[in-house]
This record gives structure tokens, C-alpha cells and sequence, in this order.
């Protein structure tokens, strides 16, 4: 059911009389050039396709410097909370975008450094918040050893604003499921699935010379079998899994591990261990710790054999459908909402896992977990034949079922129906 909130109903469809007469403000810690995640792809693939449409006014209001891009505004930490605690210095540039949103008819936040910001805005104004799920802090408990004591502010934060939004956004059935099973006093109603999308234009096979010579350039044969990871050096992400399951690959296999921003010194010893004594074994392994361009990215997805998603808790993956808008085949965990993009026997390999239910997402028996993701592995650089139908089957799912623009409407409507 609808909430007396805002000025009046989006359009179903652009409209020259329309335009600008409803504002949504999109508050988020990510935006371009500032992303390192998921989440900050979904909400700058989701802001060009709402201002595409030309029936809105989105502005965003994002952390950090101050953005050269007309609507968009950067928030820096204040100040005074310099020696604060990281969630502390997070609600301060919240209160900060939270009094800039007067004015806008609903405020659409992005994981929980933005959501209070939005709860706050929507009491300020008078307007609906919508929040994203892209991760769920009763699930990331490791994030206790990043965070500390700022760990129990971000699961409040996340919490007020779940419970007191208009309508939340899972960007998975997986994810709605955790949403409900985290927040049980949040109505079902209210939590709609809108998946994350890829721009299949953006990401696509890359096979030019110039392709290859960018590969070549980080120390890969694109001639010879190789897996690629791509992502942060998070526990969620699950490298280390990888990392011990690579040690069983076979010797002409290369390792390419494009990792970095990690989460706390102690997972980054870990990486650097493990690292050590792969290269200790084998030869053809890569790491890539600094953050690359989109287009060297697409020309290693579209050398690589395999790409490796080891993940223990992933609500989706945008990474999953770059690889596959690559066409490259996939092995990846069956956990979270991963089935929902990968399709086993089709577009790659599903691992199976069974996972400590304490929101670690650990495997109950890790030794188990290595061996399957080896065995799925091998098999995908055993036969690359089938490896490159996997990953053909992949960038048609994801063109197909994954737009941009298909996701954009679908926002819309969760717009509309707390707006009416």
C-alpha cells in the first residue's frame, strides 16, 4: 500500500510535460571516479539510466571530493571527527547530505553509510526512503575486525533504516530472503527484487592486439589456459578458498589474482602468505594489486579461461555478469544470489557449500569447500572448448536478462508505488 508521501506519482513513461516535476535524491559512499565495489557500480550504471529517461530530477549526494558532473555532489568526512572512529566519521557526512535533501519527493540510499543520511532526510522532509540491499551487516560479522566497536554502529544504522523505510530493494531473491530473516519486523510487502545489471556495450570480448598486449603487460600468456579473480581482499570474497584451491590446479594453469584494498592487516598477511607459498610451487602467478581500468579488466576476462567467484556471501555479484558479458565461463560459489546469474551446466560451474549459520558464511568444512572449487576449476581449464560455450551462454544470459535499463524501469516502480 502506498504512503502520503511526496508532491505526486512518477510517470509510467517519459513525459515532455512531466519533466523534473518529482526529484529523488540517491545517497551514496560510492560514486564515479570513487568505486571500489558492487555497490558503487549499481549506483552509477542505476543514476545514468534514471537520468536517461528524462522524467526525473536525480541528484546524488556521495562521500568524498567534490564531483565534476552537473546534479552529483561530494561530501568530505568533517573534520572534527578526523580521529573518530570509521562508522562515527561515516554519520557525520550522513547528517551532512541528510540536510541537503530538502526539497526531494524520496531519497533512495545505498548500503549503510549512506542509510541513515536517508532515514534522516525522509523525517526531515517528509519523504519516502528507499534502501538497496546490497549487503547486510548481521551477515558480515567480520567486519567486527575491521570496524571494532564502529561494527555496533553500522548494524544500528543499517537497522533504524530498514525498519522505518517505505520500501527496500534486494538485489536478489537470495537477498530478500536474508532481509527478512535479518530484520523480521520489516513487512515482506514492502521488499521488492530488482536485480543489478550489467551495460553489455561497456563489457564485451576484447580480442584486439592492443587486448592482448594489455595482458601480456601484467605478466599473462593470453596463449595459455589461465583463472582470473577479480575483487577486494575481503573474508566475504573468499580468496584465501581460492588461493589453497589454485595450489591443485594443473602446472600449466596461471593464477591471475587482481586483488586489493584489503579490509584489515590480518587478511592481507593471510593473502600474502598464501601468496608466497603458491609462487613457491608453481609458476604463471599473478597478482595485480592496484585498481585497473574497465578496459584492461575486459581485455583479462576475455584471456582468461575461467573466472573464479569464491565468494562465502554475495548477494548477487555484478563481477559474475562482467565475466559473463565477457564471455567467459564461471566457477563460482553457490551461495546468496550467485544462482540467480550463474546457471550451472550452462553458463559455468556452481560449488557447492555448506555454511556455518552464525552470518560468517564460513564453510562448515573448509577443507571440503577447497576441493570442490579445485575439482570445478580443473574441469573448466581441462576442457576449454567447453569452457568458451559456457561463457558464449553467459553473455547472452546476461544481455537478455540483465539491462540496465530493465532495472531502471523496475526501480521506477518501486518509486511509483510509495509515491501514489
Amino acid at each position: 500500500m502506498g504512503r502520503p508521501y511526496g508532491r505526486g506519482a512518477l510517470a509510467a513513461t517519459p513525459s515532455r510535460d512531466y519533466v523534473g516535476s518529482v526529484r529523488v535524491d540517491i545517497l551514496s559512499k560510492e560514486y564515479p571516479p570513487q568505486i571500489y565495489g558492487g555497490a558503487g557500480v549499481h549506483v552509477s550504471e542505476l543514476v545514468r539510466a534514471l537520468r536517461s529517461r528524462g522524467d526525473i530530477d536525480v541528484q546524488v549526494r556521495c562521500f568524498g571530493p567534490p564531483r565534476d558532473e552537473h546534479g552529483t555532489f561530494g561530501y568530505a568526512d568533517l573534520s572534527e571527527l578526523g580521529g573518530a572512529n570509521p562508522a562515527i566519521r561515516t554519520l557525520g557526512v550522513d547528517l551532512a547530505m541528510a540536510s541537503d535533501c530538502i526539497g526531494a519527493d524520496l531519497v533512495h540510499s545505498h548500503t549503510w553509510y549512506a542509510n541513515m543520511g536517508g532515514h534522516l532526510a525522509s523525517l526531515l522532509a517528509g519523504v519516502p526512503h528507499v534502501v538497496t540491499a546490497h549487503s547486510l551487516e548481521p551477515l558480515r560479522p567480520w567486519k567486527a575486525e575491521q570496524l571494532g566497536g564502529g561494527y555496533a554502529v553500522s548494524s544500528f544504522a543499517e537497522r533504524v533504516a530498514y525498519e522505518s523505510a517505505a520500501a527496500v530493494v534486494a538485489v536478489s531473491a537470495g537477498m530478500r530472503a536474508d532481509v527478512l530473516k535479518s530484520y523480521p519486523s520489516v513487512d515482506p510487502a514492502r521488499v521488492h527484487v530488482v536485480h543489478n545489471g550489467i551495460d553489455s556495450e561497456l563489457w564485451k570480448p576484447d580480442t584486439t592486439d592492443l587486448a592482448r598486449d594489455v595482458v601480456r603487460k601484467h605478466g599473462v600468456d593470453p596463449d595459455k589456459p589461465s583463472v582470473l579473480f577479480v575483487g577486494r581482499i575481503t573474508r566475504q570474497k573468499g580468496l584465501p578458498y581460492l588461493m589453497r584451491a589454485c595450489a591443485q590446479l594443473p602446472p600449466e594453469v596461471q593464477v591471475v589474482l587482481c586483488a586489493g584494498a584489503p579490509d584489515t592487516p590480518e587478511i592481507q598477511h593471510e593473502v600474502e602468505d598464501l601468496l608466497e607459498a603458491l609462487r613457491r610451487t608453481r609458476s604463471g602467478v599473478v597478482m595485480i594489486a592496484e585498481m585497473l581500468p574497465r578496459s584492461e579488466v575486459v581485455a583479462l576476462l576475455t584471456a582468461a579461461t575461467v573466472f573464479a567467484c569464491p565468494s562465502v556471501y554475495e548477494p548477487l555479484g555484478i563481477v559474475n555478469l562482467e565475466a559473463m558479458a565477457c564471455e567467459t565461463a564461471v566457477v563460482a560459489t553457490a551461495t546468496g544470489g550467485i544462482p540467480e546469474v550463474v546457471v550451472d551446466g550452462e553458463t559455468g560451474w556452481l560449488v557447492p557449500i555448506e555454511q556455518v549459520d552464525d552470518g560468517s558464511g564460513v564453510p562448515v568444512d573448509p577443507d571440503r569447500f577447497v576441493a570442490d572449487l579445485a575439482a570445478a576449476l580443473t574441469e573448466a581449464v581441462s576442457d576449454a572448448d567447453r569452457a568458451a560455450a559456457f561463457g558464449r551462454a553467459g553473455r547472452a544470459r546476461a544481455v537478455e536478462h540483465f539491462s540496465w535499463s530493465s532495472i531502471g524501469d523496475q526501480t521506477l516502480a518501486v518509486y511509483q508505488s510509495v509515491l501514489a
